[in-house]
């Protein structure tokens, strides 16, 4: 068995970020498509609890954008 001095194939950054497993929503291949039914229930909760009315016809992008936001609002996104 011989030894190769090639770097393994990897994927993404290799450089340190805050949160490494996040992606911009504005970046998902599939961020238009329409938002998930566990991320309209999600929502839902969280904007009842910030007292906020959305638009039902969000894109997952959107979404989850405002879930990021809700919950920052409402202190569910603390940990």
């Amino acid at each position: 068995m011989s030894e190769s001095n090639e770097s393994p194939e990897v994927l993404g950054s290799t450089e340190q970020t805050d949160n490494p497993a996040a992606k911009d929503p504005s970046d998902w291949v599939t961020g238009d498509e329409p938002m998930t039914a566990p991320q309209q229930s999600y929502l839902d909760t969280l904007a009842r609890e910030a007292g906020e009315e959305l638009p039902a016809d969000l894109t997952k992008a959107q979404a989850s954008e405002h879930i990021e936001r809700l919950q920052d609002k409402t202190g569910r996104g603390s940990q």
